[in-house]
């Protein structure tokens, strides 16, 4: 890993929250996210599943989680199971975890290898009476491929008889709630988002191609120990800027044209999001500024009304009645359109056609309920955005908050937002 060392502590204690929301006599098992193929011999890039992080800090393929605090040998309470270290596996991929070592990162004192845990996970079965079983329940789900459901189906054909839970349930509702020391590791992310943002607005320039650009952040973010892009850098000048989802980054930048950013690190598995457009040549036109004031306007009214216990539905209809506000001052709609209006396809979102944010944390797009009242600790993104077809012009303004007592802190507090503090950094001398 390329991150520093995290303090198992934080495991540990996740691992409680998990337990304490448990039936009695029930056993958890968590069961790690296969290797995928790609083309020939080649895999794509390991992504660790997020759950058994965060009950274990452990990043390697072929682990396991189990706990059973009823389990009636103590020491078998919690369980993680590791790869055995191979001789010459290792000679080709690298190092494996020691039972010692997988010990120090995660807390759990059992270790066991994968190649020896079902004897043992037979004996502890058969005096459980309800089996939680992990499953990806992300409400953003969009692939068909479930890996996670074959073993889901492997223990319940051995196991028939029991009664299973969900622990997708629990941890939508724990997951969502970040820890003082979850957030630190988070704000390292940010950290080092902000510093590859500080970066390219030195860089770019009309002619620069956005590649480049994607160079710079993915070099700033590396020497600074961030393990990876949490998700696909996009890097939308001019009219691409209107696609939410650009990831070619391929084009020139040119002159007059914004460019829109949208990027963030991940450090010790935790992601940062943010969002920044920016003047390729360092000046807003009068038109350009109008619009990002419109949208800074919504992304700061969406930071004064996201407090806790708000239901989230009642804050997204109030920052859509901003938005609408807000085009309507630009001249983007009309009290004519609005009143005009299909209700099922409001004016506002011919500009505005995506969500204001989304719990943010181990996943960039995390678990989390969005059909309840916010709590405190929760650690949202707020990214408005105004996209103008016949204008060629594309702006999104996101920030990172984690929801407190009496409101929310702003992790990306002192990084550039306003126009005039973005034509202040890229002025040239």
């Amino acid at each position: 890993m390329k991150y520093l060392p995290i303090d198992s502590g934080l495991f540990k204690k996740n691992r409680e929250r998990f337990v304490k929301a448990m039936k009695p006599n029930s056993i958890a098992i968590f069961n790690a996210s296969p290797v995928i193929a790609e083309n020939g011999d080649a895999v794509y890039s390991y992504k660790a599943n997020s759950n058994i992080t965060w009950l274990s800090g452990i990043t390697q393929e072929q682990t396991m989680v189990i706990l059973y605090p009823d389990n009636k040998d103590t020491s078998a309470r919690e369980v993680l199971v590791i790869q055995r270290p191979d001789e010459l596996l290792e000679k080709w991929n690298g190092h494996l975890l020691r039972k010692h070592e997988a010990t120090e990162l995660s807390g759990i004192k059992n270790v066991q290898y994968v190649d020896s845990i079902d004897a043992m996970l037979q004996v502890w079965m058969h005096h459980a009476e309800y089996v939680y079983l992990d499953t990806n329940e992300n409400d953003r789900r969009g692939t068909v491929l479930r890996t996670d459901l074959q073993f889901v189906n492997k223990i319940r054909e051995q196991y028939p008889l029991h009664k299973y839970e969900r622990a997708a349930v629990l941890m939508k509702e724990l997951r969502a709630i970040k820890t003082k020391e979850e957030v630190a590791i988070t704000q390292k992310a940010v950290d080092i988002t902000h510093q590859a943002f500080l970066r390219v607005m030195k860089f770019i320039r009309p002619g620069v191609f956005e590649h480049e650009i994607e160079a710079e952040i993915t070099h700033e973010f590396i020497r600074n120990r961030a393990t990876r892009h949490a998700y696909g850098c996009i890097l939308a000048s001019g009219d691409r800027a209107r696609v939410l989802h650009y990831v070619d980054n391929n084009q020139e930048c040119k002159d007059g044209e914004l460019i829109l950013m949208d990027f963030g690190a991940e450090y010790g598995n935790y992601c940062a999001d943010l969002s920044r457009t920016i003047p390729v040549n360092g000046k807003f036109s009068k038109r350009q500024a109008e619009v990002y004031n419109a949208c800074l306007n919504v992304h700061n009214y969406c930071v004064s009304i996201l407090k806790p216990k708000i239901n989230y539905a009642d804050y997204i209809e109030k920052v859509n009645a901003e938005m609408e506000k807000q085009l309507m001052k630009i001249g983007l709609i009309s009290k004519s359109d609005i009143k005009n209006q299909d209700p099922a396809n409001p004016a506002y979102r011919k500009y505005f056609y995506h969500g204001i944010g989304h719990h943010l944390g181990l996943d960039v797009h995390d678990l989390g309920t969005r059909n309840e009242p916010v709590k405190e600790g929760m650690l949202f993104t707020i990214e408005p955005g105004i996209y103008i077809e016949e204008e060629q012009m594309g702006i999104r303004i996101e920030n990172n908050y984690w929801l407190t007592k009496n409101g929310s802190v702003n992790l990306f507090k002192g990084i550039p937002i306003t126009v005039e503090e973005i034509e202040r950094y890229m002025k040239r001398k």
